[in-house]
């Protein structure tokens, strides 16, 4: 039986891991969360006496860089206890220069790296229906494959060029940003002309101003739930990427920034740890309105 450890058991991370346990994968797992942690043993995982030698990879699915590089290099990293040639694929939205920097440090260590963002929400990770854009060597993805065969629907191939795989993640949190800030602005925009927001959604699901983005996330605010699928905190920290790596190229995102703007003041009003979705919440406060069962 083959060994995987996923690191981070969120939405995100806690779908792959039971794909993989459910596909016939002895999974190992680790969350700073104890409340996940629980939920992940209760449903067939394996949180101890963690074989690092015997893994056959490594997932890594955290919030940010700063995790991600003490999960892999810090005091008690994984880094110092794989064997040679482990896997190591990371599916943290990251900056292309940083997958570089973690791809070079682990090839210095003889461990393989892919740089393996995700995307689908907590539902196609549940269904093993994930899209991952992909890039690395193709040793390392010769080990993922199987793995990428029963989590993924997709799998976007971007060469041996790591961090090409995170660049075409940036461009795709850059309108999935922008379309749930357009999503919040228009739905709030429709109340103050009379429109219930189950009327925008059924006439706008069905017309040219649509987008996933706004199918998936309008009935969270129509349900009044918030309850995170994906958090208000993941968009700073997101398209605060994709704005620096537009500065670094000399490209202006001002529909970027002005999302960014929004999520920031989100977070800021103490809604961080709310669906996404509740960036509506800061449109409706600025309105004085008052958002469905509110």
């Amino acid at each position: 039986m083959k060994k995987i450890l996923v690191v981070g058991l969120g939405s995100m991370g806690y779908g792959i891991a039971q794909t993989l346990h459910r596909s016939g994968y002895k999974v190992y797992g680790q969350d700073k969360n104890p409340v996940q942690q629980k939920r992940f043993v209760e449903g067939g995982g394996l949180d101890s006496d963690i074989p690092f030698k015997d893994l056959q990879a490594v997932i890594i699915v955290v919030l940010n860089e700063k995790q991600t590089r003490e999960i892999i290099f810090g005091q008690n990293g994984i880094s110092d206890k794989l064997k040679r040639n482990s896997l190591i694929m990371v599916c943290t939205t990251v900056a292309p220069d940083f997958a570089k920097e973690m791809a070079s440090s682990c090839n210095d260590k003889g461990l393989l790296y892919l740089d393996a963002p995700i995307s689908g929400g907590s539902k196609k990770s549940a269904e093993g229906k994930l899209s991952y854009m992909i890039s690395g060597s193709q040793k390392a993805f010769e080990v993922a494959k199987p793995i990428l065969d029963c989590t993924s629907e997709t799998v976007f191939e971007f060469g041996e060029h790591v961090g090409s795989g995170s660049a075409m993640k940036a461009v795709n949190q850059m309108l999935a940003g922008v379309h749930i800030a357009a999503m919040a602005e228009a739905l709030t925009f429709g109340i103050t002309q009379g429109i219930d927001p189950k009327r925008f959604l059924e006439v706008i699901s069905k017309c040219a101003g649509t987008s996933w983005m706004l199918e998936n996330r309008t009935p969270h605010i129509i349900d009044n739930d918030y309850s995170p699928k994906s958090s208000i905190n993941i968009w700073p920290k997101d398209l605060g990427i994709v704005l620096d790596i537009a500065q670094k190229s000399n490209f202006s995102a001002p529909l970027t920034a002005t999302a960014m703007q929004q999520f920031v003041a989100a977070a800021g009003s103490g809604l961080g740890n709310e669906d996404d979705s509740a960036v509506a919440k800061i449109y409706a406060r600025n309105a004085g309105l008052k958002l469905q069962n509110n």
